[in-house]
């Protein structure tokens, strides 16, 4: 398991600041696949936040605000919400019910359960 830690990029320092009016402009600005992999968001209001394409693997959001955020497009997974208000997220539909409202109960880290692969297939048809 990753330790959430600081990143060393603009995009991260805009977040810690909670400006998300100028994190979502950076990101129009810019709209390439931004990593902001194993950072650590705890307690922040992220509310806003444009996350289509971020990838948020291993980040930890320990009591954060998410209210309404859209992470329908955004890499979670290895990403923990323990305690997080998620009132109004979308979420990938990859991502089952059960394994968000254990991370946000208990602290899990976030699990895609992904269809099998035809090579994986072992249904014999």
């Amino acid at each position: 398991m990753t330790t959430p830690r600081p990143l060393d990029n603009p995009l991260y320092e805009l977040l810690k600041q909670e400006n998300i009016e100028a994190f979502n402009a950076e990101r129009k600005a810019n709209p390439e696949l931004v990593s902001l992999r194993g950072g650590d968001f705890r307690g922040l209001d992220l509310r806003g936040m444009l996350a289509d394409g971020l990838d948020l693997r291993d980040c930890y959001f320990r009591g954060a605000d998410l209210r309404g955020i859209d992470f329908r497009r955004a890499h979670l997974e290895g990403a923990s919400i323990a305690g997080t208000k998620i009132s109004g997220c979308y979420f990938s539909h990859l991502l089952p019910a059960d394994e968000i409202m254990m991370s946000v109960t208990h602290g899990t880290r976030l699990r895609y359960h992904r269809p099998p692969t035809p090579s994986q297939d072992t249904s014999g048809s």
